[in-house]
């Protein structure tokens, strides 16, 4: 019975190792799975972060391309403009703007009043008076956009004067129109390009957020694997010792009992005889009557009996 026992247990904790044995496989592959996602997830945020510095280094220069753009065409057209006013002062004087008067300060008026002279405004730098370098300008406008203003023609020659200034001031006028054209478009870009910008680090935020919202969770999961792991692999482990423990007790039940099984048979039947003999023994000593055929088993059966 102790052995029918044993050997049910036995299968019963082979079983559970196996069990264990293949939950472990499942765990290690499922682990090895997300181990590989959160690589793919930390290199895709990885990535998306170069692109959105890229993008943003980019769109830095694109402004300040444009900053730059927008500053060396104001500056031109102010210098045309500034040129045509100038030239209408002889060709056109009655078009003719003439620079603001000088505001005096308390301080001036007091100095006027003493009979003193002003101070000398210092002139503005630049080409012509303007402020502006001729290097902001010098990629829109060349010798070869516009001529410098022509002499003062003679007084009788006054329609050549007008013909003269016409074509002139037209051309003042084109290149002006020209550098606010290309000024409009290049407005309407930045804004297009700002816009595009926007969209693509908007895009860019909501990816990472999601990416990142993965990855935690993986994180997450990875290591509860690795708890039900690391508690199957204890399961498997303590299953192993209490099978190892069955088949020693099984071992030792046969140990015990194999000898008396094989020999059960023989010792029966000799129990059997012996028993067979005393009662022959026993009857003897009371007076009954054997043939001398069974002398000699009684003659065994005293002995025994003597013998106990």
């Amino acid at each position: 019975m102790q052995l029918d026992l044993a050997d049910d247990n036995k299968k019963e904790l082979e079983r559970t190792v196996s069990d264990h044995e293949k939950a472990i496989a499942e765990t290690e592959e499922g682990i090895a799975t997300v181990a590989d996602e959160i690589k793919a997830l930390e290199e895709s945020i990885k990535a998306l972060d170069k692109s959105v510095a890229e993008a943003t280094e980019q769109r830095k220069d694109e402004n300040a391309e444009f900053t730059n753009l927008m500053a060396s065409n104001t500056a031109a057209k102010e210098l045309i403009l500034f040129a045509k006013n100038r030239m209408q002062k002889f060709y056109n004087p009655k078009l003719y703007k003439a620079p603001p008067k000088r505001e005096l300060s308390e301080e001036d008026r007091i100095t006027l009043n003493m009979g003193g002279t002003l101070a000398p405004t210092a002139a503005p730098g630049g080409v012509a008076g303007t402020g502006v370098s001729f290097v902001q300008v010098s990629e829109h406008i060349t010798q070869k956009d516009i001529a410098a203003p022509p002499p003062p023609p003679a007084a009788s020659f006054g329609g050549a004067k007008t013909e003269e200034s016409g074509g002139v001031l037209s051309m003042m006028d084109m290149l002006a129109s020209e550098l606010d054209k290309e000024m409009t478009q290049a407005s309407v870009e930045e804004k297009d390009a700002q816009g595009d910008y926007e969209k693509t680090m908007s895009d860019s935020a909501a990816m990472r957020a999601s990416d990142t919202k993965d990855l935690t969770d993986k994180n997450a999961a990875k290591a509860e694997m690795e708890t039900a792991l690391q508690a199957q692999t204890d399961a498997k482990a303590a299953s192993e010792e209490e099978l190892k423990a069955t088949k020693d007790y099984i071992q030792t039940l046969h140990t015990d009992c194999d000898f008396l099984l094989e020999y059960y048979g023989e010792r029966k039947e000799a129990r059997a005889s012996e028993i067979d003999a005393l009662g022959k023994a026993k009857a003897v000593l009371s007076g009954a009557d054997f043939s001398l055929v069974q002398t000699g088993t009684v003659v065994k059966a005293k002995r025994h009996l003597r013998a106990q």
